[in-house]
């Protein structure tokens, strides 16, 4: 079947379009940047950040030289497990209830050059080994946004990204941007148009927030670390190929994206044919508040691909006496959905943000997890009050839910893209606490202490709640 819908017509043109745009806005850029007949300057962007966490408030200097290239890497180890906890009945998608333990290792590489002002091409090669708790299944809002959906004992290779950049700056106070991962150093102007294509994640470019993104720096939960309710597209390992431009001009962005879906619902293969695809677009507010800097954000999916209906799934069910499946009623529909993102700094060392979404709860999601409405909020403190200001203590809450379409489902045997324990007779919402403390133990070298209680795991009363707990170390250079 080929992709075709009336006003969100076949995503392969878009997309490849975009990619096309942004080679050829690169290859304009020295004209369209230079002012008064002197050339532009190397221009940065910090949209895609390996870590996921934005930077730091810019500081306005002179422009400085543009750094030509750059090579950074970063390896996380995350030793995880959950405390036995009661369950009278179990499913091909549930938690373990026996005590368990598993472990995860990332290690990535991120090269960098500079391809003329304004332009930069990034490769992430990465080497990844490990599980999550039972195979990363069996909550929603899962424990640890270091475990993929695919799991194997042996270290094995992945591109996750390969993409290029292009900065187009519009005018307004320059700026530096500092060397990172994914990111040369130089500057840029405030007002600038942003454009990045290929291969990387969704969420590098949208619902970033400075206190709760990064698995390898914050939180671990995956419904902490992004909307819950945001179903990106993206493979098992949370990629996508795919284009994004983002327009700055004053206080606010303005956000847009197309992208290739998997081949079907949670895969580990991408669409070859650009068959079904996602729009994303996103509006960004930056303010201050008593002095101090805060965001919000408001971000729009709107998915097309073959996916079930829960009601379809369950009436099928119900006619042959099998267990509901939407693969089995899946044809070309939509699914949207949409969130909103607040971050706020109180003081130099404390910060709180909150997250809250819904998306369509009638249509399977596709590629990200089992939640139709979420909300989470949080803090983030710094340790200077006692002599150790590059630690960080988090503290969160999260509470996932689904719609009566997607508990009937999952009462009458269904499995979604995490949970499903065959039955579901006293369903309830998904609540999480989560608290990590973050020891710098060496510039660029942390230790972290996680921990995480999951009430009604997969939304259901008769198992749980469960605590989880965990050890991090991560380095990068």
């Amino acid at each position: 079947m080929r992709f075709k819908s009336a006003g969100f017509a076949d995503l392969r043109r878009p997309i490849l379009a975009g990619v096309g745009l942004a080679l050829g806005m690169s290859a304009a850029a020295p004209a369209l940047a230079a002012v008064d007949g002197q050339a532009a300057e190397p221009q940065q962007p910090t949209t895609v950040a390996s870590s996921r966490t934005p930077l730091e408030g810019p500081t306005p200097v002179a422009e400085p030289a543009g750094q030509a290239w750059a090579v950074h890497g970063q390896a996380t180890f995350v030793t995880q497990g959950n405390l036995g906890f009661h369950s009278p009945y179990r499913g091909k998608n549930s938690l373990d209830p026996a005590a368990r333990g598993r472990e995860t290792v990332d290690v990535t590489l991120f090269a960098g050059l500079r391809l003329w002002p304004g332009a930069e091409v990034w490769i992430n090669p990465e080497i990844d080994q490990g599980f999550g708790l039972s195979n990363t299944l069996g909550a929603a809002g899962f424990p640890s946004g270091e475990a993929y959906k695919v799991g194997r004992s042996k270290p094995y290779f992945k591109l996750q990204r390969l993409f290029v950049r292009q900065t187009i700056d519009l005018g307004g106070e320059r700026e530096t941007v500092e060397a990172d991962q994914n990111q040369l150093a130089g500057s840029r102007t405030a007002d600038r148009l942003v454009i990045t294509a290929g291969k990387f994640g969704v969420p590098d470019v949208f619902d970033t927030n400075q206190y709760a993104h990064d698995p390898r720096g914050d939180f671990l939960n995956w419904s902490t670390i992004e909307a819950g309710s945001f179903d990106y597209a993206a493979d098992a390992w949370g990629y996508t190929i795919g284009a994004a431009a983002e327009w700055y001009v004053g206080r606010w962005t303005v956000r847009g994206g197309l992208f290739d879906l998997s081949d079907v619902p949670n895969s580990e293969h991408l669409d070859k044919h650009f068959d079904q695809g996602q729009g994303v677009a996103e509006i960004e507010e930056r303010h201050t508040f008593r002095g101090r800097p805060g965001k919000v954000k408001v971000t729009a999916f709107l998915s097309r691909a073959r996916m079930g209906s829960f009601d379809d799934a369950v009436r099928l069910a119900q006619a042959s006496g099998q267990p509901a499946d939407t693969a089995a009623v899946r044809r070309y529909r939509s699914r949207s959905g949409i969130s909103i993102n607040l971050e706020q700094q109180l003081r130099d060392d404390l910060g709180v943000f909150a997250r809250a979404g819904f998306a369509d709860g009638d249509v399977e999601p596709f590629d990200f997890s089992d939640i139709d409405r979420t909300v989470s909020a949080g803090l983030s403190l710094k340790g200077a009050k006692w002599g150790r200001p590059d630690d960080t203590i988090g503290l969160a809450g999260v509470v996932n839910g689904i719609t009566g379409a997607h508990e009937r489902y999952f009462a009458a045997g269904g499995a979604g893209i995490l949970v499903g324990d065959g039955r579901l007779p006293n369903a309830g919402t998904e609540q999480i606490l989560e608290g990590y403390y973050d020891v710098a133990v060496a510039k660029g070298a942390h230790v972290s202490l996680d921990g995480q209680l999951i009430n009604n795991p997969g939304y259901n009363r008769d198992r749980g709640p469960v605590a989880v707990f965990a050890v991090r170390l991560h380095g990068q250079f």
